[in-house]
């Protein structure tokens, strides 16, 4: 028989009460007065980015401690799912730009001093993939407390590289010099036979790299699209210091292997 607790007849648990809906949908606050039609727009996009910067964070950290316990299957699988969660926030950017430069204007006054470089889960993704930036909870002082003791332990605690030389060294290979690490990637690129869930790990770690890199390139573009050359709300550069950053990379040596294969 069907419990008649699941599902509609029991009515012990709504869709709406599952998901809160009723607080998460009113805290779409517009600041502009009267409100500006393209501000839902905006505040909506951003919240969404960091509802899934939540779920990335929940994906790598798993990866991370599998990896730092030796494991190379579920990483790659954790690794799988953040790249597809990537997928989408390249993609999201394609919305905003149906956004207007004279429309983001009704209301950019507004936003002044906030901005996206404020986003404390986006460091902490960038942190916890192994792009570790300490200067940065001096340069942003308007971190909540609960946001700055995050960033500390993302600072202190190992990465997702941390997590990949430690799979490769619980499979036997010496890790403590370059040389070392070097000759450990090349030896598992060239037989991917016996060593294939580790190439396929080390891969899973460049799909996360380059959809990161991907997507701040998608943002330059949108931001330059949007304001040009104008300073950024928070007091960045804008487009050039986003620019500044789409060359970085979270596995430099992972990068590097290609040129010694």
């Amino acid at each position: 028989m069907t419990d008649p607790r699941f599902g509609e007849q029991g009515g012990l648990l709504t869709y709406g009460a599952y998901l809160h809906l009723n607080d998460l949908l009113d805290q779409q606050v517009a600041e502009s007065v009267p409100p500006a039609h393209d501000e839902l727009l905006f505040i909506t996009i951003h919240q969404v980015y960091e509802l899934w910067f939540k779920l990335l964070l929940s994906e790598l950290t798993d990866a991370r401690d599998r990896m730092l316990a030796g494991e190379a299957y579920l990483p790659r699988v954790r690794l799988a799912r953040a790249r597809s969660v990537e997928d989408v926030l390249i993609k999201q950017v394609d919305v905003i730009d149906t956004m207007t430069p004279q429309d983001f204007l009704a209301f950019r006054n507004k936003l002044a001093p906030a901005s996206g470089f404020q986003s404390a889960q986006f460091r902490e993704v960038e942190f916890l993939s192994g792009l570790r930036d300490p200067g940065y909870l001096t340069r942003f002082r308007g971190l909540t407390e609960g946001e700055r003791e995050r960033l500390e332990r993302r600072l202190a605690e190992p990465s997702l590289w941390d997590g990949y030389l430690a799979v490769l060294r619980h499979a036997g290979f010496a890790m403590d010099s370059e040389e070392e690490r070097f000759a450990a990637y090349v030896e598992v690129a060239r037989d991917r036979t016996r060593f294939g869930p580790l190439w396929d790990l080390a891969e899973a770690l460049v799909d996360h790299d380059q959809a990161w890199s991907l997507w701040r390139a998608r943002h330059v573009l949108m931001a330059e699209r949007q304001i040009g050359t104008k300073a950024g709300t928070g007091g960045s550069a804008g487009g050039a210091y986003l620019r500044s950053r789409v060359e970085l990379r979270f596995y430099p040596e992972l990068w590097e292997l290609r040129s010694r294969l």
